[in-house]
Formats: structure tokens, C-alpha cells, sequence
């Protein structure tokens, strides 16, 4: 029982710190890219923190289990207390913080509007396109310069495009484009935690779809525990951990697509409401894990009458 207890201190503090550290990164992220927009836009402070909170939680959901898995195997805790356990917690935290995010949003409106960035003579680049404005950066209506490969340079004094309004400027660049597999990462947790949201808010069924998501995607983890023990050197049994979790993120992501669900629903039919078959499969996929543990604990075991 004081293992269970210590499991639970742990995960709560790995949740905690997870998510904490990825809300603050992903609310600088998205400043940042709303200070990048020319002209500057105000943006509404709850909005962004409620889109942080929502994009952190499943990274914090993810992490946590993958490091309190980690740790039960260390720490030889009893696997059937510890996946309880981590079931319960996971849940719990998920539906509290997703409660939570609705109404920071509201209670949070002030409005802020970003620096401009850049004085008269700002250069913008796009692909091999450059565009010079000629005045203030935040003036729309700036004169400005185009240069385009193998064209004479273009001067607009007034760049008027459809409507009567101004020609779009492309965002000020001023950072390296990230490696392809951390942004492949961050658009996986965007979507994870866009399915999250929309099956608590948009479902119209209250939050029940998103408990049975959220349960179903928790189980799944969670049966996951086996991995974390194939081998004597735990830092080994983590990096392989976290790479099985980024499969399952990667086909959370695939299950949840357009063209899949359409799949599924022609398959199931009537049979099952629309909203439960993706966490059917989930289940399924589980239960599966589990009960190959299960045999495999069996079949370890010593018979006491063998010689």
C-alpha cells in the first residue's frame, strides 16, 4: 500500500511539472507566432492559455505514464495495483483539466496587443520571393518593393489585392525551421488534444464521450507496463517505452482521421454510436496487450511440480 501511495505522489508531481512546462512552452510558441504576423493583431490572452492548456494535456498524459510505468517497474511495485492505480489517476487529471480549460478562458480576457516588429526598410522573404516595405511595418497599406526571381523588381505604392484591402504579408521570419521529427511530435499532440476537446465541448453529449476516450486511451498506455521490464537497464526499457508511445500517439492520430472513421463506421454500422468506436478499438487493442502479459506471466512461472 505505501508503494501505491508513492505511485501516486510521483505521478501527481510528474503530471504537475509535465504539464506546467509544456503549457508555458506552447503559450510562448504561440505569441511568438502571433508577434510574427504583419500587421500586428491583438490576441486574446485566455484563448491562447486555454489552446496551451488544451495542446499540454495530452504531452503531460503521455509523459507522466510513460516515466510512473517506468518507475513501478524499478521500484517492483505489484503491476495490477499499479496499472489501477495509474488508470484512475490518469483519468481523473485528464477529465479535471479538461473541466477547468472552459472556463480559464472566460475568466481570462484581457487583450494584448503585440510589438511590431522591424522599422521602415524590412525585408520579408517567402520560398525566393523578398518584399522591402518602404515605411512603418505595422502600416497594411506600407509601399513596398517585390523582388521574384528572374522579374524585374515590382514597386507598389498602394498594395490594393480583391476586396479594396491590402495585399497579405507573409510572417517575419526570424528562426530556423525545426527538425521534422519534433514537428511531426508537436502536430500528433495539437490533433491528440483537438480530439480530446471536441469530444468534451463539441460532442453535444456531455462529457461522457470524453471519459470513455480518455479511459480507453489511458487502458492502452497503461497495458503497456510489459515493455518497460524486457530488459536489466531501465534507461534501455525507457527509450524503447517512448518510442512504443509514439507509435501509439501516431496511430491514435491515424484512427481519429476522416477517411478511417468513415471505415469504421461502415463497418460496425448501427451497432455502435459513432462517437465509441475509436475507443472500442482502443479497448480492444488493450485488452489484447494484457492479456498477453498475462499469459506470459503464466508461462514464466514455475510449476512447483516440475524437477
Amino acid at each position: 500500500m505505501k508503494n501505491v501511495a508513492r505511485l501516486a505522489l510521483f505521478f501527481t508531481v510528474s503530471f504537475a511539472a509535465v504539464f506546467v512546462f509544456t503549457v508555458l512552452v506552447r503559450f510562448l510558441h504561440l505569441r511568438i507566432e502571433l508577434i510574427r504576423q504583419l500587421p500586428p493583431r491583438e490576441g486574446p490572452i485566455g484563448e491562447e492559455l486555454s489552446a496551451a492548456i488544451r495542446w499540454a494535456l495530452p504531452v503531460s498524459l503521455y509523459v507522466s505514464l510513460l516515466f510512473s510505468l517506468s518507475y513501478t517497474v524499478r521500484r517492483r511495485i505489484f503491476a495490477p495495483a499499479a496499472m489501477v492505480c495509474l488508470f484512475i489517476l490518469g483519468s481523473a487529471f485528464s477529465l479535471a483539466l479538461m473541466t477547468g480549460v472552459e472556463g480559464f478562458s472566460r475568466l481570462v480576457n484581457y487583450t494584448a496587443a503585440p510589438p511590431s516588429l522591424g522599422n521602415p526598410g524590412l525585408i520579408l522573404t517567402q520560398a525566393d520571393n523578398a518584399i522591402v516595405l518602404i515605411r512603418d511595418p505595422s502600416d497594411p497599406w506600407s509601399p513596398r518593393v517585390v523582388s521574384i526571381p528572374g522579374q524585374p523588381l515590382l514597386y507598389q505604392m498602394r498594395p490594393q489585392g480583391p476586396g479594396n484591402r491590402p495585399i497579405s504579408l507573409p510572417p517575419i521570419s526570424f528562426r530556423a525551421g525545426g527538425a521534422w521529427v519534433l514537428q511531426s511530435l508537436g502536430i500528433d499532440f495539437s490533433l491528440a488534444g483537438a480530439q480530446l476537446f471536441d469530444r468534451f465541448v463539441r460532442s453535444g453529449a456531455g462529457f461522457l464521450p470524453f471519459m470513455v476516450y480518455t479511459c480507453s486511451l489511458v487502458f492502452l498506455l497503461v497495458s503497456l507496463r510489459f515493455i518497460l521490464g524486457l530488459s536489466n537497464w531501465p534507461l534501455a526499457n525507457l527509450f524503447l517505452g517512448a518510442l512504443v508511445f509514439r507509435g501509439i500517439l501516431t496511430m491514435e492520430t491515424f484512427l481519429n482521421s476522416r477517411e478511417i472513421q468513415e471505415i469504421l463506421e461502415g463497418f460496425v454500422g448501427d451497432l455502435i454510436p459513432p462517437l465509441y468506436t475509436i475507443p472500442l478499438v482502443l479497448v480492444f487493442f488493450g485488452f489484447l496487450i494484457s492479456l498477453y502479459t498475462f499469459l506470459s506471466y503464466l508461462a514464466r512461472r514455475k510449476d512447483p511440480y516440475e524437477n
